[in-house]
């Protein structure tokens, strides 16, 4: 994309959000998530969903219904609250309950149930567990991640093919409550990359990653592309700020306050392959839902939610509180957006794989990025 100085203004601040695949974390007024239509976006789902057109824009409105429905269904569950997910197979939402006496109440709020054994409160305990493992230091480099499925009524760990030296952190993670172990082909990694070409933003002239999304002052990104104070520059070189805060480990979050002629825009790049995307607010996804990520190196991919509050066992130490993705990515898209609709989701941190053979990607919800600094989304 050829780009010139008068059109930094704009651009500047929309490739910098839409630039993204990394962590993130956002709140903003949830607003209703209203399917989006657009020619380019149902294409980009069947490329990398599989459906077809129709399947396609049907997703779309069910997982919209979805995304409305979650918070009303969950009160509704009370104490017996075991999760929710989209089911792409039944085209709605599903609340876990582990007893029936709340599922007529659960039901009029438009979801399906389904009795489990444990509740959300019980396997987040089982997951707290785990976490204590990782603060002091005491998980294998082998065992990739962990998170709590409600689909499975457990805690589901990650271990990478082929790892040694796991089996005694798996024996005290069963211990600990119930856990599914499950095997990935790489060890998670972080995607910031050197400076390469494109629409990126970088970290002290040299360090490449991506902007998630624009908030009052300047955007949100990944915590691992810099530390509090690191200067950045724009896709063009000139400067745009620095980074006002930052958190990794533990986190992966980061707020890059700017100035010096940019401005914010409500927009994440569509890269050609859909029309840029309008950001209308930060409604969360239920798991199950189709989701799609804007990156500087492998710019606009989709795939689905697979779990949240996943635990990420980097080698520079653990974060928290997660959202796994199908969704590939590689070194660059660091700090980017994922949105679903028109709602934004978070920012690009890392994950395994790439954009050939496949993998998967975190982020950082963008909710608790805005909560934490106290920033609102900029929304069109």
């Amino acid at each position: 994309m050829n780009r010139t100085k008068t059109a930094l203004g704009a651009l500047g601040a929309c490739a910098v959000m839409a630039l993204g695949a990394a962590l993130g974390g956002a709140s903003t007024p949830a607003a209703e998530a209203a399917p989006a239509a657009a020619d380019g976006m149902i294409a980009a789902m069947q490329r990398d969903l599989g459906l077809s057109e129709a399947e396609a824009v049907t997703r779309l409105h069910q997982e919209s219904a979805a995304l409305r429905i979650d918070p009303a269904a969950r009160e509704a569950a009370g104490d017996d609250y075991g999760g929710s997910w989209f089911d792409p197979r039944r085209g709605t939402l599903v609340v876990g309950l582990t007893s029936e006496e709340r599922s007529a109440a659960v039901e009029r709020t438009g979801a399906e149930t389904t009795l489990v054994e444990h509740t959300q409160a019980e396997l987040n305990a089982t997951k707290s567990v785990l976490d204590g493992y990782a603060a002091r230091g005491a998980v294998p480099d082998g065992v990739a991640s962990w998170h709590v499925d409600p689909r499975s009524g457990s805690v589901a760990v990650a271990v990478r093919e082929g790892a040694t030296g796991v089996a005694a952190f798996l024996d005290r993670a069963r211990e600990a409550g119930p856990v599914t172990v499950t095997e990935i082909e790489g060890q998670p990694r972080t995607f910031a990359a050197g400076t390469v070409g494109g629409d990126p933003y970088y970290i002290n002239g040299n360090t490449r990653c991506s902007i998630g999304f624009s908030v009052r002052g300047g955007f949100v990104t990944a915590g691992h592309c810099g530390g509090a104070g690191a200067s950045v520059s724009g896709w063009d070189g000139s400067p745009m700020g620095s980074f006002a805060g930052s958190s990794f480990p533990g986190n992966d979050y980061a707020f890059v306050r700017i100035g010096n002629g940019w401005w914010t825009e409500p927009v994440v790049l569509g890269w050609g392959t859909v029309p840029d995307r309008l950001v209308r607010g930060s409604a969360e996804a239920p798991v199950g839902s189709s989701i799609c990520r804007s990156g500087s190196t492998t710019h606009w991919h989709c795939g689905t939610v697979l779990a949240k509050n996943e635990t990420v066992n980097y080698e520079q130490g653990a974060v928290y509180q997660m959202t796994k993705t199908s969704v590939c990515a590689e070194p660059g898209d660091s700090g980017g957006s994922f949105i679903t609709g028109d709602q934004a989701q978070g920012v690009t941190s890392g994950g395994w794989g790439n954009c050939g053979s496949g993998g998967e990607t975190w982020f950082q919800p963008v909710n608790e990025i805005l909560d934490v600094y106290g920033l609102s989304l900029v929304t069109s």
